[in-house]
């Protein structure tokens, strides 16, 4: 191993992150969207999300697309691996983009219920796929000595990544209703506030869950926090972001909750980093045929060069980034123009 190599783990890992944080509440929003009932307020949940939730989703492409350069042994891999998942997922997020855009076209009652339901559970399936593939991966997969998936579609239900996809849904949830809070207001807000509340209680419960079953059942995921004791302070983080999130709305602060969530979310994909370190694919049961950063990089060369254009290319995506989020702040209001 060398230090390119862990950069691009870490570079790869930032731009999962950047997803997870920013289609994370997309997601959230899509579920939480079947559960109002009047259609000015399922516009405007669309209409929060509207003028940037295809941005949102260009982090995922970005991180796959990295992840393909600086580690293609894995990239095949899981890809190859999770081809029926991935497949799923893939219709999932177009569904989602279709009924975002498609909802509004005609005006008949039935029309817009059956988009409402395609952007609703799209958005939930997703959540729990895009889940249960890290419960997967941090589990182990089973892998030959060619690096190569030596299973089927079906070795990934296991119960440890399903537990992982329903904390992960939970967590979007929770991502979600927090955003809308902050973008609605009068009795909606209200209402959201407490979605909010109820949805940290449910992920906290998940969270717990799942790190008692991490204890027991998938101990490798501590071993570089065994080893660098200094790093609990990325859990601790973890723990004190989600506190802050109801302290925060109790207290009309719906920015400094969203805020919390999005350290919460950051935190919480630092410490799977963590915990996956140095391995990209853990094999189970043979841990020996694990992909790591080492046998599964690129050159060290085109580590180099992909450094430099990620050294040009980030500043204008954050840029651009920031400039429409700072473009379409505020409240959502609902006109002609609108969804």
């Amino acid at each position: 191993m060398n230090g390119w190599q862990t950069l691009w783990f870490i570079l790869v890992g930032v731009l999962f992150s950047g997803y997870a944080i920013l289609d994370g509440f997309d997601l959230g929003v899509g579920a939480l969207h079947l559960m109002v009932r009047e259609d000015r307020e399922r516009r405007i949940f669309l209409n929060a999300i509207g003028p940037i939730w295809d941005g949102n989703e260009v982090w995922l492409v970005t991180g796959g697309g990295a992840l393909f350069a600086a580690f293609p042994e894995a990239y095949a891999t899981v890809f190859s691996g999770f081809y029926l998942a991935f497949v799923l997922l893939l219709l999932c997020l177009i569904f989602r983009a279709v009924a975002i855009e498609f909802r509004g076209k005609r005006p008949m009652r039935w029309w817009r219920q059956a988009w409402d339901l395609s952007f609703s559970l799209s958005s939930v399936v997703s959540s729990l796929l895009l889940g249960v593939a890290l419960g997967s991966i941090a589990w182990g997969i089973p892998l030959g000595a060619d690096h190569e998936f030596a299973g089927g579609f079906f070795d990934l239900l296991k119960p440890y990544p399903l537990l992982l996809g329903l904390t992960t849904l939970a967590l979007f949830t929770m991502h979600g209703s927090i955003y809308l809070a902050l973008k609605t207001e009068g009795p909606l807000q209200d209402k959201l506030k407490r979605w909010a509340r109820d949805a940290v209680v449910a992920f906290v419960l998940l969270y717990a869950v799942t790190t008692l079953a991490t204890l027991l059942f998938v101990p490798h995921m501590l071993a570089t926090i065994q080893a660098h004791p200094a790093l609990f302070l990325v859990p601790l983080a973890s723990l004190l972001a989600i506190a802050n999130i109801p302290r925060s709305l109790s207290r009309g602060r719906e920015a400094q909750a969203f805020v919390s969530s999005c350290a919460a979310l950051l935190s919480l994909m630092a410490l799977f980093g963590i915990g996956m370190y140095p391995d990209i694919v853990f094999s189970s049961p043979l841990p020996a045929n694990s992909l790591d950063i080492a046998n599964a990089s690129s050159s060290t060369t085109t580590l180099k060069i992909m450094a430099l254009m990620a050294a040009i290319g980030m500043p204008l995506v954050l840029s651009y980034t920031a400039g429409i989020y700072w473009v379409f702040r505020g409240k959502v209001k609902l006109d002609s123009h609108s969804y």
